[in-house]
């Protein structure tokens, strides 16, 4: 199953792992908690690139260290905040809680792996689009481009 990952965002593959290791079916409510997981996984790296976007002089690199450092906390935060939320539904029992324990196992094993992956991935991201970016825009890459730079043929 984790093969078949592929085509999916990263961050369900914890979520997959976790629903297989517990014997759940991919149902809807586990879908539910996966497109949940999926958006607090993309706030938190749109939060580290957007700090490190407003950093002003500094380079790239420090721009993205200083997002990691000081987003780290509220990162963390809203992590913990919706993965022990998630733990009651996970362990549950009761009326109901057949329902609602793959959404529990799909929110905790996603967000126990993405929060990892994430941090480690959004700065390496980041840091290739914006050498791609300089390397896109150079002047030296322009210059052999246009016109002007290729000698005129003799007649």
């Amino acid at each position: 199953m984790p093969a078949a990952t592929g085509f999916l965002p990263p961050e369900t593959d914890g979520a997959l792992l976790l629903l297989m290791a517990a014997h759940f079916d991919l149902s809807v409510i586990a879908v539910v908690g996966i497109i949940l997981l999926i958006g607090i996984v993309k706030k938190n790296g749109i939060m580290l690139v957007d700090f490190a976007i407003q950093a002003e002089g500094l380079t790239p690199e420090e721009a993205i260290y200083q997002a990691c450092i000081k987003r780290f906390r509220p990162i963390l935060m809203t992590t913990m905040a919706a993965l022990l939320g998630a733990v009651p539904m996970m362990v549950g029992t009761g009326v109901g809680s057949e329902l609602r324990q793959p959404l529990g196992y799909a929110i905790v094993g996603g967000l126990a792996l993405s929060q990892i992956l994430t941090l480690y991935t959004t700065p390496i991201v980041y840091l290739y689009l914006d050498r791609l970016q300089h390397w896109l825009l150079s002047p030296r890459r322009h210059q052999a481009a246009s016109p002007e730079a290729y000698p005129t043929p003799a007649e």
